[in-house]
C-alpha cells in the first residue's frame, strides 16, 4: 500500500464471511449487508442463526466444496477462503490466479474467537475442553484479513458493527482509514488471545516454572484502548491520556458519562476513582468528599442529603474545591445543599441525577461554568462486581502487579483483646471508620462517630503524627468518638494520644511485637479495641 494512498479510498463490500461465537448484533449487521446486495457466507452455528432470522447464507462447506473434517477442527482452513481474503486487488497476477481457480473475492470478514478465557475460568474445566476452545481457523481468518486491510475489512468485536453499517450505508464499503483501525484492533485481539493460551498452558503444564505456584500469569500483556488525551498529567508540564479496558465492566469511570462541565483532568480521574471505590462500600446512602486522593469528609445517612451534609461538615475548609462521590441518584434537595453559597466543588460522581438536580447544578451562577457532573449510569453498592484483573503500577524498568485490595466482611466482629468490649454503637462506628480508613493514604488514621468522619490523618511518616492530626481535626468532637488505624501501632504512644483526646474505642489490624503494650494502654484508659487481622496500606 502506498503511503500516499488516500485514507478516504473506499473498498466496496460484495461478499462477507461470518464465523462468530458471540452472536450479539450479528443479525442486524448481516441484514444491513444482505439488503445492500452482499453475498453472505457463514460457518455452522453462525449460518444457522442467520437462516433462522430469514437471511440467505451459504454454508462454508458448500462454498468451498469441502465438508468439515476432524470433528470441525478444519472448516475455514481452505485455499478458496484464504485466497479470496488475501488477494491484492491492485496486483493483476493475484486476480488472474483467482480467476483461474474460480475463487471469488471476500471483502469483509466478521469473526470473534472461541471463548477460551471464559472457558478456562470455569471451575473444574478439563484440559481437553480447554484445548478444544483454542480457535485455529478464526485467528487465521482475522490475521489474513487484517494483513490485507488495504482491500479487506475485518471485524472482531460487535461494538464495531455500527461503524461498519454506517459506512456501508453511506458509500457501499469501507474507507482505508476505517480498515486500518479495524486491522489494528484485529491484531490486538489475536495477540491477547495467544497470550491467554500461553499463560494457561504455563499454569498447568507439568514441569512449568509457573505451574500451580502463582496466581499471576507468566507473561502479562494488559490491553487498554485510548479513550481520550487529557489536557495534562499530574502537573502542567506532563502529557497524559485516559485508556480503558476493551470490556470495562462497570459502573466505573470507563462506562460513565460526563453530563456537564469541561473535560476531566488526570487528577480529577484519580480522585473520582477513589471516591467511587469508597462510596460503593456502603449499603446506606453515603457521600464522601476527596482532596488530593484522600477523603476529608465521609458519612452515611437516612437519605443522600443528610449523608452529604454530614460529610461536608466533617472538614468544610478542606472540602472547598473537592471531589464528591455519592452512591444514590442526586435529587434536588441534595443538589441545593451542594450548591449553597460559598461552597465550591470540582466534580460530582453519582449513579444518576434527577432532571431538577441537573437543572439546578448547571444553571446556578456560581456553578454552571465549573462543576463537572459524572453519571455512572448504574447502581453501585457493596454487591457491585469488583474490579477485574490486577492492580498495576509502573516503575522504571518494570511493573508491580497485585490483586485488588478488598475489605473484609464484618471487621467489627474481629478479636477484641481488651477488658472492655466495644458497645454495639461503637462497633458500627468502628466498621464505618475502618471502611473509610482503607481509602486514606498510609499511614492512615480516621476518627469517626455516628456514621461520619470527624478527622483524618493521612500520609504521615509517623503513625503518631497521623493520630495527632486526626484528633486535632476532630477537636472536641473526638471525645466519645472511635478511631481506625490502617496498620498496627508499633508503640503504645498512638493509643495514649487517642485516649487523651477522648477516643473510646480503636480498630486496627494487630500483629505488632508490642501488641500487648497497646492492649495494656487501652485497658489503662478504659478503651475497647478490635484486631481485624488485616492491613489496608494505600501507598
Amino acid at each position: 500500500m502506498e503511503v500516499s494512498q488516500s485514507l478516504a479510498a473506499v473498498s466496496p463490500i460484495r461478499r462477507a464471511l461470518f464465523s462468530t461465537s458471540d452472536k450479539t448484533g450479528l443479525i442486524e449487521l448481516a441484514r444491513a449487508l444482505a439488503e445492500g446486495g452482499v453475498e453472505l457466507i457463514a460457518s455452522g452455528g453462525t449460518r444457522a442463526a442467520l437462516v433462522a432470522a430469514g437471511l440467505p447464507a451459504i454454508e462454508v462447506s458448500e462454498f468451498t466444496g469441502q465438508p468439515e473434517i476432524l470433528g470441525g477442527r478444519v472448516k475455514t482452513l481452505h485455499p478458496k477462503i484464504h485466497a479470496g481474503i488475501l488477494a491484492r486487488r491492485d496486483v493483476p497476477s493475484d486476480l488472474e490466479t483467482l480467476a483461474t481457480q474460480g475463487f471469488p473475492l471476500i471483502d469483509l470478514v466478521v469473526v470473534n474467537l472461541y471463548p477460551f478465557e471464559a472457558t478456562v475460568a470455569r471451575p473444574g474445566v478439563s484440559f481437553e475442553e480447554a484445548v478444544e476452545n483454542i480457535d485455529i481457523g478464526g485467528p487465521s481468518l482475522i490475521r489474513g484479513a487484517a494483513k490485507n486491510h488495504a482491500h479487506v475489512a475485518v471485524l472482531t468485536n460487535p461494538e464495531q458493527y455500527p461503524t461498519l453499517m454506517a459506512s456501508f450505508q453511506r458509500n457501499g464499503g469501507t474507507t482505508l482509514l476505517e480498515r486500518v483501525e479495524f486491522a489494528r484492533a484485529a491484531f490486538r485481539s489475536t495477540g491477547a488471545y495467544d497470550t491467554a493460551i500461553g499463560n494457561y498452558l504455563a499454569s498447568i503444564a507439568p514441569g512449568s516454572s509457573n505451574a500451580s505456584t502463582s496466581a499471576f500469569p507468566q507473561t502479562l500483556c494488559p490491553r487498554f484502548e485510548l479513550r481520550q488525551p487529557l489536557r495534562y498529567g499530574e502537573n502542567p508540564h506532563q502529557s497524559a491520556a485516559f485508556y480503558v479496558e476493551p470490556e470495562p465492566g462497570g459502573p466505573n469511570l470507563a462506562t460513565a458519562t460526563l453530563r456537564h462541565g469541561k473535560e476531566l483532568s488526570y487528577n480529577n480521574l484519580l480522585d473520582l476513582d477513589s471516591a467511587l471505590k469508597l462510596v460503593r462500600q456502603f449499603a446506606e446512602p453515603a457521600a464522601c468528599i476527596l482532596k488530593h486522593n484522600n477523603p476529608c469528609g465521609a458519612a452515611i445517612g437516612h437519605d443522600l442529603a443528610e449523608a452529604f451534609e454530614l460529610a461536608y461538615d466533617g472538614d468544610p475548609v478542606s472540602a472547598f474545591g473537592g471531589i464528591v462521590g455519592l452512591n444514590r441518584v442526586v435529587d434536588l434537595t441534595t443538589a441545593k445543599l451542594m450548591g449553597k453559597p460559598g461552597r465550591f466543588l470540582e466534580a460530582i460522581l453519582a449513579p444518576g441525577f434527577d432532571d431538577d438536580a441537573i437543572h439546578f447544578l448547571t444553571t446556578s451562577p456560581s456553578w454552571k461554568n465549573s462543576v463537572r457532573l459524572l453519571d455512572l449510569k448504574g447502581e453501585i453498592s457493596p454487591g457491585t462486581p469488583p474490579a477485574r484483573g490486577y492492580d498495576l503500577r509502573r516503575v522504571e524498568g518494570g511493573m508491580l502487579v497485585q490483586t485488588w485490595d478488598t475489605l473484609e466482611h464484618a471487621p467489627g466482629a474481629g478479636l477484641s483483646p481488651t477488658r472492655r468490649q466495644p458497645t454495639d454503637a461503637e462497633r458500627r462506628d468502628l466498621e464505618f471508620a475502618w471502611t473509610v480508613c482503607a481509602a486514606v493514604k498510609s499511614n492512615a488514621i480516621v476518627v469517626a462517630a455516628a456514621g461520619r468522619i470527624l478527622g483524618v490523618g493521612a500520609g504521615q511518616m509517623s503513625r503518631l503524627d497521623s493520630v495527632r492530626i486526626a484528633v486535632s481535626k476532630a477537636g472536641s468532637a473526638a471525645r466519645g468518638a472511635v478511631l481506625a488505624s490502617d496498620a498496627f501501632f508499633p508503640f503504645r504512644d498512638g493509643p495514649d494520644a487517642a485516649a487523651e483526646a477522648g477516643i473510646t474505642a480503636i480498630i486496627q489490624p494487630g500483629g505488632s511485637r508490642r501488641d500487648q503494650e497497646t492492649i495494656d494502654a487501652c485497658d489503662e484508659h478504659g478503651m475497647a479495641m478490635i484486631f481485624t487481622g488485616r492491613r489496608h496500606f494505600r501507598h
